[in-house]
């Protein structure tokens, strides 16, 4: 396994902390159609000693999850692969939410300390608030929220997604990993999700038979839809190339994001599930706590938390050697 962290944002003093920290590997967002800012930003990660390996958010197709896509996505998405190819970031990380990304009711729950996690709540679902990372502004997003789709059709919108880019993947030695839905609820604002049920995920897998075609194992939101996680982990296997290390306290209805050691999933029998299955890819710490002094951050995306996770992984990953 590679400890891994996305950085918001990506600075020299962010670069620094995580090298020290014993970071190896960089996340990093879709930097717009051109490969010279992908290249530039790969370029920097590596001046501290580390690596970019996962291009994740801002991606360009929220359109083809939709099924309106004219074709402009869709070769938007075959370029970025290609040029993640050529770059060498073996990793593609996506999700199929249409119309939001993860969801939340409330930003400032308190977890230990006082400091402050996201939670969702089901009652208080017209209040959501869409954390989006697709890069799409709120006016972009409000466009679209009158776009009804179903299960049936979101499947066949997935189905025609992978014929089209799993070729191209192949070819450019990408990996396209799918993250879950967040939260895993069957509809989100008026619109169906998917990416909600572990036999979802196996059905993913067998949709498009490829190595290439794999599955984001967000503990938090597995843990939301009320799986077991090890478990969870040992039945997914070799399909897992990339992992969100996280916790919730709660059920999808209703719950809160926790401190990495302060949940209620046995996260060292987490750990060792990896190792059993043999997944040797990159894990990063996700939706961290906000700690005191953080409070102009982005939710779940600030950094001391991530330094508090960083050391609490790499503990967990030396002990289950």
């Amino acid at each position: 396994m590679r400890l891994a962290t996305v950085l918001t944002p990506i600075t020299d003093e962010f670069l620094q902390l995580a090298a020290q920290c014993g970071v190896t590997d960089v996340v990093d967002r879709c930097r717009g159609p051109e490969i010279e800012a992908m290249l530039e930003s790969k370029r920097w990660i590596e001046s501290y000693g580390l690596e970019l390996s996962v291009i994740e958010g801002y991606l360009p197709f929220e359109n083809i999850k939709l099924g309106i896509d004219d074709g402009t996505e869709l070769e938007a998405m075959k370029t970025l692969i290609r040029q993640m190819g050529e770059a060498g970031v073996p990793i593609l990380c996506y999700n199929f939410m249409s119309g939001t990304d993860w969801v939340r009711t409330s930003l400032d729950a308190p977890e230990r300390g006082g400091a402050k996690v996201t939670g969702f709540n089901l009652q208080d679902a017209e209040k959501a608030i869409s954390l989006t990372h697709d890069g799409a502004s709120p006016d972009e997003v409000a466009a679209k929220s009158d776009s009804v789709i179903s299960m049936d059709e979101l499947w066949d919108n997935l189905e025609r997604f992978l014929n089209e880019l799993l070729p191209v993947a192949e070819d450019a030695g990408v990996y396209l990993s799918m993250h879950p839905d967040d939260p895993p609820l069957d509809e989100v604002m008026g619109r169906a999700r998917i990416m909600n049920r572990l036999e979802n995920f196996e059905r993913l897998v067998a949709l498009a038979p490829s190595p290439h075609n794999g599955v984001c194992f967000c503990q938090g939101s597995f843990a939301e839809i009320g799986v077991d996680i090890p478990e969870a982990i040992r039945r997914l296997g070799k399909s897992i190339n990339y992992v969100h290390f996280r916790d919730i306290r709660g059920t999808k209805e209703s719950f809160v994001e926790t401190f990495h050691d302060n949940g209620p999933t046995d996260m060292v029998a987490t750990m060792q599930a990896y190792r059993d299955v043999g997944f040797d890819g990159p894990i990063r710490p996700d939706h961290v706590p906000q700690l005191v002094g953080e409070d102009e951050g982005e939710p779940g995306y600030t950094m001391k938390g991530r330094l508090f996770a960083y050391g609490y992984m790499r503990g967990l990953m030396q002990a289950t050697k």
